[in-house]
C-alpha cells in the first residue's frame, strides 16, 4: 500500500469512528451535547463548575455552538447558567436535577452496545485492539515531534 492510501484510510477509518452511534435511537441527547454533558457530571463529581468557554476549547467547538447547545439543553431542563457571584461576566454551566438519570439511561445505553461488541469480538481482540491503537497513538506522536523538529 502506497504512503498517501495509508493515510486515506486513517482518515476514514476516523470519520468513521466518530460517526458511530452508541446511542441507537433512543437516545435523548446529541453525541456532542452528550459529550458536554459528560464535562460537566465530571466537573460537579470533583466539587467544581465549568463555564462555557472551557468547555468549547473541552470539546473542540465554538463558544457560540456551545452557547446553542447550552440553550437547547436549558430548553429541555437539563442543564441551567448560574450566575458567577464574583464576576458578571461569567456564567456556569451546572445540571439540573433530572439531569443525573437522563446522563445515566445514555451511559447504559452505550454500555450495553460496548458489552455486545465486546461479546461479538472477544475479550482478546478488544485488548489487543486498544494495545495496538496505543502503539499507533505513540508512534503517530513521535513521528509528529519529529516533523516539527521538536
Amino acid at each position: 500500500m502506497e504512503i498517501n492510501e495509508y493515510l486515506v484510510k486513517f482518515f476514514q477509518m476516523v470519520r468513521d469512528m466518530e460517526n458511530m452511534d452508541f446511542f441507537a435511537g433512543v437516545a435523548k441527547l446529541s453525541r456532542t451535547e452528550f459529550r458536554l454533558l459528560r464535562e460537566v457530571v465530571m466537573e460537579e463529581e470533583k466539587g467544581r463548575s465549568i463555564i462555557s468557554s472551557e468547555l468549547a476549547r473541552r470539546l473542540g467547538i465554538t463558544r457560540s455552538a456551545i452557547s446553542q447547545i447550552v440553550t437547547k439543553l436549558e430548553m429541555k431542563g437539563i442543564v441551567k447558567r448560574v450566575d458567577s457571584p464574583t464576576d458578571r461576566k461569567i456564567a456556569y454551566i451546572r445540571l439540573s436535577d433530572n439531569t443525573i438519570s437522563v446522563f445515566e439511561d445514555q451511559c447504559k445505553e452505550a454500555n450495553g452496545i460496548m458489552s455486545r461488541v465486546v461479546e461479538l469480538l472477544g475479550e482478546d481482540k478488544m485488548k489487543a485492539f486498544f494495545a495496538q491503537y496505543e502503539e499507533f497513538n505513540t508512534a503517530v506522536t513521535k513521528a509528529i515531534k519529529e516533523a516539527k523538529g521538536s
